[in-house]
């Protein structure tokens, strides 16, 4: 595998564009198990909401996001539920296995009723112009931190952090919704 650090990326989506296609794995807690639904086109499960939101993680199992940015989703939910969000996800360029693994992780995971995407070859983070080249770090190709609101198949809202975390907090998200 050649990995090519000065790779173009692709362009990032905006505002009020269409929720593109990529296939992906969704993880999700039912009834206490892990469910897997594999090989599922994102952009079409995306646009069957009136409202959704999603999240994504340069990586499962890394600092910040296993600190801090699920955490945040976990705990408000229930709040972004009240706002009229049908369905959040957590998205990120892992396999199934690590996704699974992840929210296993946390006690409360499964109550928050968040679904598991992974990404594992990028295809629906690379269509969404949200992929990242971290080859020089020796962490591959991901995907950037970033938070968006998908309604009725459009992007009406999308919080890009190129470090940290801030914009596409739950907090953040979550003030956006309540607007």
């Amino acid at each position: 595998i050649t990995f090519h650090p000065n790779r173009k990326m692709s362009k990032p989506i905006e505002v009020n564009d269409a929720c593109p296609n990529g296939v992906v794995d969704i993880v999700e807690p039912v009834n206490g198990e892990y469910s897997i639904r594999a090989g599922q086109q994102f952009g079409e499960i995306l646009n069957a909401h009136k409202k959704a939101v999603i999240f994504a993680v340069p990586g499962a199992f890394t600092p910040t996001c296993s600190e801090k940015h699920l955490p945040g989703f976990i705990e408000r939910a229930h709040a972004m539920r009240s706002a009229g969000v049908e369905d959040i996800y957590c998205l990120a360029v892992n396999d199934l296995f690590v996704m699974k693994a992840w929210g296993k992780s946390y006690p409360t995971f499964a109550e928050s009723g968040i679904k598991l995407v992974a990404d594992g070859n990028g295809d629906f983070t690379r269509a969404i112009g949200m992929d990242l080249d971290l080859t020089a770090h020796r962490l591959g190709l991901r995907g950037k931190r970033f938070a968006a609101i998908i309604e009725n198949g459009k992007f009406t809202a999308i919080e890009v952090d190129d470090s940290g975390l801030d914009k596409s907090s739950a907090e953040s998200i979550l003030a956006i919704l309540r607007k």
